[in-house]
């Protein structure tokens, strides 16, 4: 998946089938379906693939335990089956992670296990495990480090765990393998229409050159989040906003905050929702919070509450509390959710997607989750091309494997993120000098990998580098903000840039992770 072919693919005077506006999860979903049933697809992001939301999740392919508490069987029905299905397609990337409720009253064990003993049922063939009460000696046997006092035991579910940015770029180059063409950094300026008034295509221009892009479309798709209404204004400036956006914000700690391998599920918080502290690539990671925000922006901040309250939180439950100073990173993601315009609590608002088509034939897929992107994604192609009049054509993304699929990728070690692609990292590691080490000693990256980014996933900054390819921002911000400038030099020989431009890279990758460190 190169850069360079995909601009060049798009500058071609052509028809396409789809545009798809927006390279998150929803966005490149919708290109892998489209393109695997033979459609001519296009896609185009402002920014680089998962910039926004679809990078900053809590790393959970689930049901939602939270929506079962609420009673929304459907929705849960639907990410457990998805769950099933990803995990299928995508066993380099998803994998089985064992959540304990802890128990410190004694209702909450027969409470909490008959409710775990729904969800396994719902789950069906599509289950990832069964789960079982837990006496005190096995809760402290699978979280030895948890708070014992008052502790009674617990109960043992089983989810998904996933690297979010990484089975985005997974599924970008998938996309590509069906025949789409995506490109990042081209932001959509416009639409165009025919003589009718409908959408016939869009208007873009190539970030790093400038060149205009004219695409013109059978259908046009927004799939561009938490800026959705963005677009939709593109269309007709006086369109009613659709997307709420709620803020999330997860603090990621040292593994020595949770020893074992199992996860902490907090069915209620103080103000009601549900908190993870999750083992997550040597790290933990604690979150979430559910936040009503009016601004949209590309580089949401953590609230000072919002961080005292995770900390409070997580303290509650492990041996050790977390100070501020144990903080290694902050992120906050928006989460695109479709409600009425007076809903005033996320309570209120549903996490299902929803398709809206207007008037002159824009397609606006919202709402939804990572672990159902799937299933959004055959929902919006279906309604996309009724719109357009294409040639019905069945979905196949249900047993469509996810690029670098291997069934025991954890025989690569270090590399098993990567699935099949990890024998070729391991080729070009050792086709030059100096590429097998490390960009900081703290950091499990390497030069080869830096170099394959560029080569193979279209990565252009390092912020794509540190941030989405490799999870450097996220796991511990100060190290990827030391590591930037060697980063930088290695992009700069892959890519012929100047001094200027390293020097350049350096300073807006400073700027920007500062706002990941805790003051």
């Amino acid at each position: 998946m190169r850069r360079d072919e995909a601009l060049r693919r798009l500058s071609d005077d052509r028809v396409w089938d789809v545009v798809v506006v927006g390279g998150g999860a929803t966005g490149v979903g919708v290109a892998v379906d489209a393109a695997s049933r033979g459609y001519a697809v296009a896609l185009l992001e402002a920014h680089d693939f998962g910039k926004g939301t679809s990078s900053r999740s809590t790393k959970l392919v689930h049901g939602g335990v939270r929506y079962l508490q609420q009673g929304n069987v459907p929705l849960v029905l639907e990410a457990l089956r998805e769950r099933g299905i990803l995990r299928g397609n995508a066993p380099h990337l998803v994998h089985d992670l064992p959540f304990v409720v802890p128990n410190y009253k004694w209702w909450e064990a027969p409470f909490y296990g008959i409710g775990m003993r729904v969800y396994d049922a719902l789950a069906g063939r599509y289950g990832f495990g069964d789960s079982k009460n837990l006496s005190l000696e096995e809760t402290l046997e699978r979280i030895p480090n948890i708070e014992t006092d008052g502790l009674k035991g617990g109960v043992v579910y089983h989810d998904g765990q996933f690297d979010d940015a990484r089975l985005l770029i997974a599924l970008a180059r998938t996309a590509h393998e069906q025949g789409a063409a995506l490109l990042n950094y081209a932001p959509v300026d416009g639409l165009t229409k025919d003589e009718a008034g409908y959408v016939s295509g869009v208007r873009a221009h190539d970030g790093e050159t400038g060149v205009e892009l004219k695409l013109s479309a059978h259908v046009v798709v927004n799939a561009t989040g938490v800026f959705a209404d963005g677009v939709r204004r593109l269309d007709d400036p006086e369109a009613r906003p659709i997307v709420r956006p709620s803020q999330g914000v997860h603090i990621v700690l040292d593994r020595s905050f949770l020893a074992g391998e199992s996860a902490i599920m907090v069915p209620h918080t103080d103000d009601g929702r549900v908190l993870f502290a999750i083992p997550w690539l040597d790290r933990v990671l604690v979150g979430t919070t559910d936040t009503l925000v009016d601004e949209v922006t590309l580089e949401p901040r953590a609230l000072t509450e919002e961080v005292d309250f995770l900390l409070e939180h997580a303290g509650r439950y492990m041996e050790t509390d977390p100070r501020r100073e144990d903080v290694l990173s902050v992120f906050a993601g928006l989460r695109p959710l479709v409600a009425a315009e007076d809903a005033e609590d996320t309570a209120e608002i549903s996490r299902e997607h929803a398709i809206r088509v207007s008037n002159s034939g824009l397609v606006t897929i919202a709402g939804g989750k990572w672990t159902t992107y799937r299933k959004m994604a055959e929902d919006t192609v279906d309604v996309a091309a009724t719109v357009a009049g294409l040639d019905p054509r069945a979905c196949v993304t249900r047993d469509l494997n996810v690029q670098g699929y291997h069934q025991h990728s954890e025989r690569f070690g270090r590399l098993a993120r990567y699935g099949s692609d990890a024998t070729e990292i391991e080729e070009l590691t050792r086709s030059r000098a100096r590429l097998g080490e490390r960009v900081h000693p703290r950091l499990d990256l390497t030069a080869a990998e830096v170099v394959w980014f560029v080569q193979f996933e279209a990565a252009r900054t390092v912020d794509d580098v540190l941030a989405r390819r490799h999870r450097a921002l996220l796991l511990d911000a100060r190290a990827a903000l030391e590591a930037a400038p060697a980063v930088a030099s290695i992009l700069a020989d892959e890519l012929e840039r100047d001094g200027s431009w390293v020097a350049n890279q350096v300073a807006s990758f400073q700027e920007l992770a500062a706002g990941y460190l805790l003051s």
